[in-house]
């Protein structure tokens, strides 16, 4: 029946998950705009439990994940290839980079750039004896905010892509969920039990792209009421999410090559620019020099951070911020992974995941250092008060950015950038979700699903950000994916067991075929990717 209706639309997808997920996400926005208060009270309530029981698991668990990323690149199954031996990358590295930065981590460097290290140097963590606005106070700072944005990032990122694109790619298998749990479940995954993990995950990556797309209309309104005085509002955010919408669902329908990739790499160039910009018209040797100095912080103290959990002291500091910040970026790692999977096939295994770990995060502490030592001299100069402006109220946190750009040259043309900027890796989150939550729900292994579908989803996003926000902005953005993150936590750690087999069996085929004894006229068979799913 549903696969008729599927035939009769013109659609190629699976239709219990497609119709399923398509279904309940409408059915939550129903429920939230009619019953907005018990849902934001529920879901408070479960976020608060969640944070309490599992900060510290998070914590073990991602540092868990960047340990294994490690072992694998440099055991010997990083030799290993995404495909077939002979396949090589169908993109340069540098629309490779660009477009994993049209994965929605962009939108997250303009909004927390100058936000979280201004926070924590004006309130220090409870990470020591540290008193606020020194020096001691603006390391810590910096070190924390790497911490939360650099290699364990890009490890809760890289995991499932590695995941996806080695099942895909050298499996024959859908780029689903599911699918990364084959050596488990075996050909279950093509029945209700993958059906049903599908359908969470296409759930869940929907709220997590919609809380950053929610965080992204934020700032964007910020900033334009910040530049004209315009009222910030649910009504003007609504209408800054219906038009962004709009441009999504207009490169949408151009494809992954003419739309996603042209406008992530004009985006990439706009966000150097604006870097470059911070960097010379800024405190520029103050800056050069706290570059070199916070990389060699961060991975200093990383060892201890990555498995600090506030022990004895249980300030609660660390479930809002870290436990916080990996259950939001596990909600979309399945999105962001399928999508960085979709652009790596060719690679080996070892240059897939130094890549996605180091290239970003180099951008990342370069990013982080150049608008937070920049911050935190600026508030230094004046007595502090742009921290004391930033965190006396949380709703002050998306006009961050714009607060610090008021105080360097042509800061009005600037600011218009920066809002651009800003809508361009909104459009881009959106347009490159979309894609990705469609193949989500397909059977298909290769083609790109069709428009029509993507742009359904695209609409979807919107919907649901739009919903959030009325549920109650940006703490109910927080609330909601803080829930939906656990799931996505155990799936990862899933995903390690599945991808030890497979690795394990590929490289044990690959040595058997070339010590074969063979005769010298008989060629020796590529030992890429195999029929078999199981690697037999």
């Amino acid at each position: 029946m549903l696969q008729g209706l599927s035939d009769r639309l013109g659609l190629r997808t699976n239709p219990t998950v497609f119709y399923t997920s398509a279904v309940l996400s409408i059915l939550f926005i129903v429920v939230t705009v009619s019953f907005t208060e018990p849902v934001a009270e529920a879901f408070s309530q479960l976020s608060e439990q969640v944070l309490t029981t599992t900060g510290w698991f998070y914590v073990l668990g991602v540092t868990t994940f960047l340990l294994f990323l490690l072992w694998v690149a440099f055991s010997r199954h990083g030799r290993l290839r995404l495909g077939a031996d002979d396949d090589r990358p169908e993109y340069s590295n540098y629309a490779w980079f660009g477009m994993l930065f049209a994965a929605g981590i962009g939108t997250i460097l303009m909004f927390w750039g100058v936000a979280e290290p201004i926070s924590h140097f004006a309130d220090p963590p409870p990470y020591g004896d540290v008193e606020p606005r020194t020096q001691a106070a603006a390391e810590q700072a910096m070190n924390f905010t790497l911490y939360h944005f650099g290699l364990h990032t890009w490890s809760i990122f890289a995991l499932p892509a590695l995941g996806f694109a080695f099942f895909t790619y050298r499996r024959g298998l859908p780029m689903r969920v599911s699918s990364v749990l084959y050596p488990i479940l075996g050909e279950r995954i093509y029945g209700r039990i993958g059906h049903t993990i599908d359908v969470v995950a296409v759930l869940g990556t929907l709220f997590g792209v919609a809380t950053s797309l929610g965080l992204g209309t934020l700032q964007v309104n910020a900033g334009i009421s910040y530049l004209t005085g315009l009222e910030e509002g649910l009504t003007a955010q609504v209408t800054l999410i219906a038009i962004i919408t709009a441009i999504a669902v207009v490169s949408v329908a151009l494809g992954l090559d003419k739309g996603i990739r042209r406008l992530s790499n004009v985006n990439i160039t706009m966000a150097v620019g604006l870097l470059i910009f911070v960097l010379a018209t800024g405190p520029t040797l103050l800056l050069l020099r706290a570059v070199v100095e916070s990389t060699g912080n961060y991975l200093t103290d990383l060892p201890r951070l990555a498995f600090w959990t506030d022990a004895l002291d249980n300030t609660g500091w660390q479930n809002t911020w870290t436990a916080f910040y990996w259950a939001w970026t596990i909600t979309w790692a399945p999105f962001v992974g399928i999508f960085i999977a979709r652009i790596s096939k060719g690679r080996t295994i070892r240059e897939f995941v130094l890549g996605v770990l180091a290239l970003p995060t180099a951008f990342t502490i370069l990013w982080f250092t150049t608008f937070g030592y920049a911050a935190i001299d600026l508030d230094l100069r004046q007595g502090g008060e742009l921290s004391e402006t930033i965190t006396a109220d949380p709703d002050n946190v998306p006009t961050s950015l714009f607060m610090f750009l008021e105080n360097f040259p042509l800061a009005g043309v600037v600011s218009v950038i920066a809002v651009l900027i800003v809508v361009i890796f909104f459009t881009t989150s959106s347009d490159s979700a979309s894609f990705v939550i469609d193949m989500l729900c397909s059977s298909d292994v290769t083609d790109d699903p069709p428009t029509r579908q993507r742009v359904f989803w695209a609409i979807a996003e919107g919907a649901v950000a739009a919903t959030l926000l009325a549920a109650g902005g940006l703490e109910a953005l927080q609330e909601i994916i803080t829930v939906l993150g656990f799931p996505f936590f155990i799936l990862g750690l899933v995903i390690i067991y599945s991808l030890v087999r497979g690795v394990t069996q590929d490289t044990k085929r690959a040595r058997e075929t070339v010590e074969l004894p063979r005769r010298p006229d008989v060629p020796v068979r590529q030992t890429g990717g195999s029929d078999d799913p199981t690697g037999r």
